[in-house]
């Protein structure tokens, strides 16, 4: 029977991607790697990451010592410096080639035809008999990406993706399925009707996979909302009592006008759109933003911090709903900065506040603190990228950062957004998850302030809380498709140019 007559197959005649995916068992055949230069070493560590027992001779005339360093961890990897010979593909199974030099990787690859070996040409599809495509690695479960050669780039974010939308528990999952397999009786396709049956079950019931191998957890949009309602209602009783007194209703309401200044409220308003903006949409800024603002006009350092704080709760509400409903959040990075940033925060709130007799002198540290956020926000600009490190001490990372922040007023995004994204995590679920993180943080801290302090100032809060909730949603919409180098550098130049001009008032303020 020919191909067009057989039930079901249709046939792509279309100039589409055309590659078979295979999955190889490398770790039974015998690997030829030529080339030991940085890319030998990309190479290398693809093959290693997904087959770590893997045979692998490496021929190079000279080996770097990240590849010697690699290859001393396993047994079965062995280096060569010496140039390639015709007989280093005696015995061999898999060709690499990894050199820069378009002629000699011609010859081997004509070498490795005429023996039949499979081979791989990098950054030269052409000569490709098959490619290392992007690999997402979840236990047993594992997909490879491929653009046919046409986009490693596009392959490697939509590995960043998958890794992040498919939970680690789906190993869980796949090894309880295999018991239940095991289990059944029949043929292979009476136990392939019988699992079908089961999924079927999850569907009707409307489950989503996290929901089946998660308890059920706290639906985290109605506490931010029910803690913005609860700190609306407190500071609404507290301006109707402070500035509008029941038994003077009248007086109280002529008296609103000197509490409120128009060029100050939109100077406010515009500070607290473009901090958000900032924030919302690279992780971090506000605080640092608003906190140089404010320390310039002159105002004692305490009262900075429980000002941006107070203004924070309502944008960083705000900006963790939009990012909740965006789908920019990691449920399992979140839940591990959320409780150590609170307790940071309310540390860093109270000695502040104990502190604030003292704010001349502690004025001229959290300038120098802010200018080190600048210098930190521009330096990230230039950094090359790192390898993908594991996240470790994480829950300290944001105590950390949750003190500094109450303290000077601004530092957990700089912090900690900063510190995960260098490690090469998804800037996406970062900035999503630590901005989610980032209302509990500035909450509690905000409490902390309102209770020591035993005062809210609303008139001056007002238009920072209106232009961060403007900004808010349009940030979180926006994340990950401003160009972030442009972004840093122009907030940091901002933030070290007030710095020092704060910071030389201080010192001018001593004498």
């Amino acid at each position: 029977m020919s191909a067009e007559k057989i039930p079901g197959l249709i046939l792509n005649r279309s100039d589409k991607n055309r590659l078979f995916p295979v999955f190889l068992k490398l770790e039974e055949l015998e690997v030829l790697l030529v080339g030991a230069g940085n890319v030998g070493l990309e190479k290398l560590t693809a093959v290693l990451r997904n087959s770590p027992e893997s045979s692998v001779t490496i021929v190079a005339t000279t080996v770097s010592e990240a590849v010697k360093k690699m290859a001393a961890s396993y047994p079965r990897v062995k280096w060569i410096e010496k140039p390639f010979e015709p007989e280093d593909l005696d015995e061999k199974e898999i060709v690499i080639v990894a050199i820069d030099d378009k002629t000699t990787s011609n010859y081997i690859r004509v070498l490795s035809k005429q023996r039949r070996l499979l081979v791989n040409v990098a950054d030269t599809p052409e000569l490709c008999d098959f490619y290392l495509g992007s690999i997402v690695d979840k236990g047993s479960l594992k997909i490879a990406i491929s653009t046919n050669g046409k986009s490693p780039t596009i392959a490697k974010r939509m590995r960043e993706q998958l890794n992040e939308l498919i939970p680690d528990e789906i190993e869980g999952v796949i090894e309880q399925m295999h018991t239940i397999r095991q289990d059944l009786q029949g043929d292979f396709a009476e136990k392939v009707r019988k699992l079908d049956d089961l999924t079927k079950i999850l569907v009707a019931k409307r489950e989503n996979l996290e929901e089946t191998i998660k308890p059920p957890g706290w639906n985290w949009t109605k506490v931010v909302l029910l803690c913005l309602v609860s700190l609306l209602l407190m500071v609404l009783g507290h301006a109707i009592l402070s500035y509008l007194p029941l038994h003077e209703l009248s007086v109280g309401i002529k008296k609103i006008p000197e509490y409120f200044n128009i060029p100050s409220f939109l100077m406010m308003l515009l500070t607290g759109f473009l901090a958000q903006m900032v924030d919302g949409s690279m992780g971090m800024g506000y605080g640092t933003i608003s906190t140089t603002f404010l320390l310039a006009t002159g105002v004692n350092p305490a009262i900075v911090s429980s000002r941006v704080h107070s203004a924070r709760v309502f944008s960083s509400g705000v900006s963790g709903y939009s990012h909740h409903r965006f789908g920019n959040i990691n449920r399992k990075l979140f839940k591990t900065l959320v409780i150590p940033g609170v307790v940071g925060a309310v540390l860093g709130a109270t000695v502040a506040y104990y502190g604030q007799k003292y704010s001349v002198y502690v004025r001229i540290p959290l300038s120098m603190y802010t200018l080190y956020l600048g210098y930190f926000i521009v330096k990230k600009a230039f950094k090359k990228h790192q390898s993908h490190d594991k996240i470790k001490g994480a829950g300290w990372l944001a105590s950390v950062g949750g003190f500094m922040d109450a303290f000077a007023g601004g530092g957990w995004g700089s912090l900690v957004t900063g510190t995960l994204i260098s490690k090469r995590r998804n800037p996406r679920y970062v900035i999503g998850s630590v901005c989610l993180a980032e209302f509990f943080v500035v909450f509690a801290s905000s409490i902390t302030f309102f209770l020591l302090l035993k005062t809210f100032f609303l008139f001056d809060v007002a238009g920072l809380i209106i232009g961060g909730l403007i900004a808010a949603p349009l940030a979180a919409r926006l994340v990950g498709k401003i160009p972030i180098k442009t972004m840093f550098i122009s907030v940091g130049s901002v933030v070290i140019v007030t710095s020092i001009l704060t910071l030389i008032k201080s010192i001018s303020n001593l004498h």
